[in-house]
């Protein structure tokens, strides 16, 4: 009996150490690994050692710039990050900050802000902490990432802009739901792309997408994800912050999401205590809804910021 407690219990220590290792390198981004490992071009050995310690995964880096005047500046945050801003050729209606998603930077906003120019609109492009120019290699899956959203916001307030909108995708959506919980910010309306229900759910649909079992590893990489980067993970959860939003929010949804489930989507519109709408795409996956929804995204868009008038 002792022999099998013991062996439970080595187990149990194993199984810990690797949903660290596995935590620590979905939550940090590697400087020194230039693309993600292709688990099918590497050999057995290799494959054993990524079980066991994870999966390095490159830093963001920006590789296209604006095909329209911009201009860089960096703000002091809970680090330096680095941003984009444009401006519209036409009398500007306000400015609309755009939050990537994760594994992304800013430069993968920019179909949207082209978008937005055209409607006449400027537009400020950050990268979130750990992504691309800006500082460090964390990335929290939009925890402290809020903390990069109140500062873009402040920094537009303060140029005297009135008309603020927030738009976020993914990660980026997260992001605007926690700073806007934590401290309601001075915005018009606010656009959320496939914000995930959950933080435990949004690794149970990884662990889905890979055909494998959620328990236990699951729930450990989670507490593992938020011991080694500050907080309870478990309690990051979009569909509780929608419950302090007060500026009007216009939900976007692709019904072919693998990464977010629409009963994640339907938690946090009905948590929305705010004028709010929900708009899905029936074809498309978690990406940019303008792969194949262009001007229906547009026109649900332009619509949705007239009335936030």
């Amino acid at each position: 009996m002792k022999k099998v407690l013991k062996l439970i219990l080595a187990l149990f220590i194993i199984v810990n150490i690797m949903a660290m290792f596995h935590a620590y390198k979905f939550t940090h981004f590697s400087t020194s690994v230039k693309q993600r490992t292709d688990a099918n071009n590497i050999g057995f050995l290799d494959k054993i050692g990524m079980l066991f310690t994870g999966v390095s995964l490159p830093r963001p880096e920006t590789k296209i710039v604006p095909k329209v005047p911009f201009t860089t500046i960096h703000l002091k945050s809970n680090v330096i990050i680095d941003a984009w801003q444009m401006q519209t050729a036409r009398k500007s209606k306000g400015t609309i900050i755009l939050f990537h998603g994760y594994g992304g930077e800013k430069s993968n906003m920019l179909d949207r802000a082209y978008v937005l120019l055209d409607m006449g609109y400027d537009v400020m492009l950050p990268d979130f902490m750990g992504a691309s120019k800006s500082e460090g290699n964390q990335c929290t899956i939009g925890y402290k990432e809020a903390e990069n959203v109140k500062t873009c916001v402040n920094y537009i307030q303060q140029k005297g802009i009135k008309n603020i909108y927030l738009l976020g995708t993914s990660m980026g959506a997260a992001a605007v739901m926690r700073a806007e919980y934590l401290e309601p910010l001075p915005v018009k309306g606010i656009i959320l792309e496939c914000p995930f229900g959950t933080m435990r759910q949004t690794v149970r649909n990884r662990f889905e997408m890979m055909h494998m079992p959620y328990f236990p590893l699951g729930d450990m990489l989670t507490f593992w994800g938020g011991v080694e980067n500050g907080f309870n993970a478990f309690s990051h959860n979009p569909e509780t912050y929608a419950g302090k939003i007060q500026a009007p929010t216009l939900l976007l949804f692709g019904e072919k999401d693998d990464r977010v489930k629409r009963f994640e989507i339907e938690n946090i519109y009905r948590n929305l205590p705010c004028i709010k709408t929900l708009k899905t795409f029936p074809l498309s996956g978690h990406e940019s809804y303008l792969n194949d929804y262009k001007n229906e995204w547009m026109e649900t868009v332009e619509k949705f910021l007239d009335v936030c008038k």
